[in-house]
């Protein structure tokens, strides 16, 4: 084989390979389409002292997010997590952080720490609803509609406050 040869094959190669890495990560993967439609599925948390089920705040917005306390890109994003609560909280939509810690400690340090100002959900006994999610690395969120659909998934740390998010949430919010 003539090294031309060879290094076209491997060039090929290098190619074929960056494009299942594209399709692979995760900011390819945002919003994705699968999903969008499906009913978000129904589970049981605790809410300011109070029994409730996803299903239960039908009519809302919920911007479901799954977050630890040892995760970096999820301490990054409260902020604007809390920033957008609040720009949602009056047009009857919520931001519901269900945390995946094992340790009740850690989760209401964390609380505390990042002053979370949206409602948030851990019980480590109850294992696991963002496997029913198909979590499959956090932070991830899920946008759903106020008929209990996944309007969209969201995979990694976003900005939630920026002008492009804000817009999306107009948009959404707008719908009936």
């Amino acid at each position: 084989m003539t090294i031309a040869r060879k290094l076209a094959n491997w060039a090929a190669l290098a190619v074929a390979a960056t494009v299942i890495l594209i399709f692979a990560l995760p900011s390819y993967r945002q919003g994705e389409a699968s999903i969008a439609g499906k009913t978000a599925e129904d589970f049981s948390v605790e809410l300011a002292g109070k029994p409730t089920r996803l299903s239960d705040l039908r009519g809302k917005v919920v911007v479901l997010n799954f977050w630890a306390s040892w995760c970096p890109p999820c301490v990054e994003e409260t902020p604007a997590l809390n920033h957008l609560e609040k720009y949602i909280a009056s047009r009857n939509a919520m931001v519901l952080g269900v945390s995946i810690d094992d340790d009740f400690s850690a989760y209401q340090k964390f609380l505390q720490d990042q002053k979370v100002g949206f409602l948030t959900y851990s019980n480590p006994a109850m294992k696991k609803i963002e496997n029913d999610y198909g979590t499959t690395m956090i932070p991830e969120t899920y946008i759903i509609d106020r008929h209990g659909k996944i309007a969209r998934k969201v995979i990694g740390p976003q900005q939630w406050d920026s002008p492009e998010m804000l817009a999306y949430f107009d948009a959404l919010l707008g719908q009936s």
